[in-house]
């Protein structure tokens, strides 16, 4: 039997349409777009860039559903360009390529987003044929953000827990991430693919709902208290490992017991361009990894070196750097 190899990742495949704007408009009025430009976005998409660039040494295969117009053929390209496998990446006419207008004011730098779900609505479990893939790894995101995959049956289940089950019955160790939704569906959407993961990434707002606890007493991160959240979504299922990030440090609590911490690194507020996909960044680090079989404290540095890379540019993914350019980081901003 061939060794599995590589990364299979889907779920939310998103383009970032970012317009720099000189000011936030109130009601009615106007603001002038001073840039506009467009890039990746969404759990599949950033986690397979970043491990593209990153260099990885193994398969980076897509899988997901984008529309047949001009956003999923950018998308379809530059997976082509940066050498990811997107054949089980589907194209549909119901619906167009999930979009998300980024609206940045220039002399602040504050974002806000208004998104379309679009195609990723319509991804569901007969859009992924796993007979297709050797990976040794497959990572969805995110959940709470797919409809498709978010449904749940009379058996109190979602698609995503069947889909998971299914993945690790055929071989592959399973990886999943979620968004950060300002609802009370984390126990029932959430829950159930827990039994069926071995490993998810989450930070410490989305920890809380799962688990109904507090990691920001009086606004202040509390990794204790990140450790018994981990410990709680353990018991609910998942086989290996949480990972649980925030900007301050980065926890794994591991099934066996293992506890890792890592602080993140000092990155200077005059180099930070932005802030967003810094988690996915930190996934793609996390999982390149756990596919070479290192340890999980070499793993989590990694994913903080990456998540500071992700932090020199606007975009998502594009200040990541080959492996040992981003290692370096460590040196610079004094891990």
């Amino acid at each position: 039997m061939n060794e599995r190899k590589g990364i299979l990742a889907g779920g939310n495949w998103i383009i970032d349409h970012i317009k720099i704007i000189d000011a936030w408009p109130g009601q009615d009025a106007l603001a002038n777009m001073l840039e506009t430009s467009k890039a990746n976005g969404g759990s599949p998409y950033n986690v397979l860039k970043d491990l593209a660039l990153l260099k990885a040494p193994f398969p980076l295969e897509g899988v997901g559903l984008v529309g047949n117009d001009a956003d999923g053929n950018y998308i379809l390209h530059e997976c082509a360009t940066l050498g990811i496998h997107v054949q089980n990446l589907g194209i549909t006419s119901e619906a167009s390529t999930s979009f998300t207008d980024v609206m940045t004011v220039k002399g602040t730098g504050r974002r806000t987003f208004f998104h379309n779900r679009g195609s990723n609505d319509l991804f569901s479990p007969e859009h992924v044929d796993f007979a297709h893939s050797k990976a040794k790894i497959f990572h969805m995101g995110y959940l709470l953000l797919l409809a498709g995959m978010d449904e749940l049956d009379k058996n109190e289940r979602t698609q995503a827990s069947y889909l998971f089950e299914k993945a690790r019955q055929e071989g592959f160790l399973t990886s999943a991430d979620v968004v950060s939704e300002s609802s009370e569906r984390f126990a029932s959407i959430v829950s159930p693919s827990l039994p069926h993961l071995d490993y998810l990434f989450l930070n410490e707002y989305e920890a809380g709902k799962i688990t109904g606890m507090d990691l920001c007493p009086d606004g202040k991160f509390e990794p204790e208290f990140a450790i018994e959240a981990g410990r709680k979504i353990l018991d609910q299922g998942v086989k290996q490992q949480v990972f649980l990030h925030h900007p301050e440090m980065v926890v794994a609590i591991g099934q066996n017991g293992q506890v890792e911490t890592q602080t993140s690194l000092n990155v200077p507020a005059e180099k930070i361009a932005g802030a967003a996909g810094a988690g996915d960044a930190f996934a793609a680090g996390v999982l390149f990894g756990l596919h070479e079989a290192w340890s999980i404290s070499k793993c989590l540095e990694l994913g903080v070196c990456t998540a500071a890379a992700s932090l020199f540019s606007p975009s998502c993914s594009d200040g990541v750097m080959p492996l040992s350019d981003v290692l370096k980081l460590r040196e610079d901003f004094q891990i």
